[in-house]
């Protein structure tokens, strides 16, 4: 099925990349203490002493590798930037911001974290009650999260800085708080997508909005759900900077025994994978509107899936980059579950609502919709074709059916897997 879409652009390169062990939330649940199973329920057969000691080998592999997670964490101090953090300030009061914000918070106690929000009913109901009442008013929120409208006092002494302003709306809102960002204030990126105009990412939009090109920034990325991450449900993410110093930090002052945080480099990889997932999850969604089968929705998340990785090693991405975390784990997320703002936009398309009615009746951002014409216009400049993601752009800009669409792409020559 793969195979009915244009596959023109080859990848073979496979650079090795050295990871950095980081603390996992998973190994903890283990204990090198366990007993093996009790030798004398396995009769000495040649069939049972084979099962015994493949048993044994699964055991002693899991123990060793218990054992080097216990020793790592002994020898590497990871909580002295917590320690030395006082103040950390988030921009935005949607769902993650205010889920981002809520774990920080609960990382210490004496840490304060403002939140910069424009509507005074969310400010009054964080201040008031530690209810987000407009995203998250079912989750009380820690007494050490305040919330501001007043840019000024909410940046001013913040050690950190959470951003979590949709990227259409981030290069006028930080253009006009400009005055009162410290230059060396490091900018953790929670947003997803392509500036439409421009085709800017948000490596680029931060320290040219702020007028400073060497403004410290991150990029976090992965399968990450704010609701998910408010129950303290086990999440892992990316945080991208060509700092690896600041990725680190930023590592030691997230990473909690929910929330794995990896450490990457590849900064393009993970913008570039973070914002074409958004217009994917439209193509998901309208698979699932339009009753198209689970054979319909493997072929095209897997073609989905090349396209994005043909146009970010294209740009300088790693290969691995886009089957990580931030690539395919967010992928998957987003496309294959039901909270995904993207992937309800693509039900309500396939299933025959107007664009303009489906967005007018969300409160919040589905930044694959302003994205999907801007990753057409980057796949033009660096001439790589993106069939799927290409009709989800003209479905967008109401020029192609959902229905027509899908028999377009059903018709394109059926070429050689590569």
């Amino acid at each position: 099925m793969a195979s009915v879409f244009m596959s023109p652009v080859s990848v073979s390169t496979n650079p090795r990349l050295q990871r950095t062990p980081s603390t996992s939330m998973f190994v903890s649940l283990a204990s090198s203490d366990s007993q093996p199973p009790s030798e004398e329920l396995y009769p000495e057969t040649t069939g049972d002493r084979s099962r015994k000691d493949r048993r044994r080998v699964v055991r002693l592999a899991w123990e060793k590798l218990v054992r080097w997670s216990r020793s790592w964490r002994s020898k590497t101090k990871t909580d002295d930037v917590l320690e030395r953090t006082n103040k950390v300030v988030v921009l935005g009061g949607g769902s993650f911001g205010t889920a981002m914000a809520a774990h920080v918070a609960d990382r210490k106690a004496q840490l304060e974290v403002h939140m910069l929000v424009r509507d005074p009913q969310v400010c009054r109901s964080i201040n008031e009650s530690n209810f987000n009442c407009k995203y998250l008013p079912k989750h009380k929120l820690p007494e050490n999260v305040i919330a501001t409208t007043d840019a000024k006092s909410a940046l001013l002494g913040a050690d950190y800085c959470l951003h979590a302003v949709p990227v259409q709306f981030t290069s006028s809102f930080l253009e006009d708080i400009a005055d009162y960002v410290d230059p060396c204030l490091p900018f953790i990126s929670l947003s997803k997508g392509l500036e439409l105009n421009t085709l800017r990412m948000m490596s680029q939009i931060i320290p040219q909005a702020l007028r400073n090109p060497r403004q410290p920034f991150v990029a976090l990325s992965g399968p990450s759900f704010a609701l998910e991450l408010m129950n303290k449900l086990p999440t892992a993410m990316v945080a991208a900077s060509r700092d690896q110093r600041l990725a680190s930090a930023t590592q030691q002052l997230l990473a909690s025994s929910h929330l794995r945080i990896s450490t990457s480099s590849d900064v393009t990889g993970v913008e570039i994978a973070g914002a074409l997932k958004n217009v994917l999850a439209i193509a998901a969604g309208i698979v699932v509107g339009m009753n198209l089968g689970n054979n319909s929705m493997a072929a095209l998340v897997a073609q989905g899936c090349s396209e994005i990785r043909w146009l970010a090693t294209k740009m300088g991405a790693k290969p691995t980059t886009i089957t990580g975390l931030s690539g395919t784990g967010d992928i998957m997320l987003t496309c294959f579950v039901n909270l995904s703002r993207n992937r309800t936009v693509g039900v309500r398309l396939g299933l025959g609502e107007k664009l303009d009615d489906v967005l007018s009746s969300m409160n919040q951002v589905a930044e694959g919709v302003s994205t999907a014409g801007a990753v057409i216009a980057l796949a033009q400049k660096y001439n790589v074709k993106m069939p799927v993601l290409t009709a989800v752009a003209r479905i967008i800009d109401n020029e192609l059916t959902p229905k027509k669409a899908v028999l377009e792409l059903m018709s394109l020559p059926q070429v050689e897997e590569v």
